[in-house]
């Protein structure tokens, strides 16, 4: 309320009279969408991927060298980066590669229409939660998945499913790949629902067995057993 330390304790007791004047709230200025700087060397983001995640270093090779995961230069977070169709940087998810850090998050100006992705040519497309999720998955089912389309929605807005699905028009196929958990379901009817509604297409959920695809990932490297053929 705009008030001094005394004067707020007055009020607080009811000894103040009066009218009280209210200020309006201050809008807060959004912020302009930039890249984090990026480190000049990838060491702990491929530790991190390969050796904790257990992700196939072919399949992030392909990524980095499309620019769209890389190392921060200031916390050496995992960056991952979504392309607008003319190839402009217009999304980004962080997460920490530090073992004792759970942080995770997207940059401040991310357009969620062009959350983390791959462009294949077939017509499937592949649904996630978070791109270490997809990155899994592909890791697990490798088989002419550059032909596929893949698209993490770091987190389970609609909005990146029916933005890839606009571009995308030919697409026959929708898997929906989120977690095995309550809000997995309930985010795969919600988008099953509005994926019918306009584009009159019928997904299909592929739900992993433990909480999320790398979880999945993580066992069958432990456990050493062959990854499965999907089909």
């Amino acid at each position: 309320y705009n008030k001094s330390y005394p004067e707020a304790v007055e009020y607080l007791l009811g000894g103040c009279g009066g009218t009280l004047a209210v200020s309006p709230p201050i809008e807060k200025e959004a912020k302009p969408f930039e890249l984090p700087p990026k480190n000049d060397r990838m060491s702990r983001v491929y530790a991190y991927l390969i050796r904790h995640r257990k992700i196939d270093k072919d399949v992030l090779d392909a990524f980095v060298r499309k620019g769209m995961i890389y190392e921060s230069a200031d916390y050496h977070n995992a960056v991952f980066v979504g392309f607008d169709p003319e190839g402009k940087p217009r999304h980004v998810h962080k997460r920490s590669t530090g073992s004792e850090s759970s942080f995770k998050g997207n940059q401040d100006g991310s357009t969620p229409e062009y959350s983390f992705h791959w462009r294949g040519t077939d017509n499937q497309l592949y649904l996630f939660e978070a791109p270490i999720d997809m990155l899994s998955f592909i890791t697990m089912y490798p088989e002419d998945w550059k032909s596929h389309n893949y698209v993490s929605c770091c987190g389970t807005s609609t909005i990146p499913v029916i933005s890839m699905l606009s571009r995308i028009p030919h697409a026959q196929e929708v898997f929906l790949c989120l977690d095995n958990d309550a809000a997995g379901q309930a985010a795969s009817i919600r988008m099953a629902e509005q994926i019918a509604e306009q584009f009159g297409i019928a997904s299909d959920r592929l739900t992993p067995k433990n909480k999320d695809w790398n979880d999945d990932l993580c066992v069958l490297e432990d456990t050493q057993v062959p990854f499965l053929e999907m089909g």
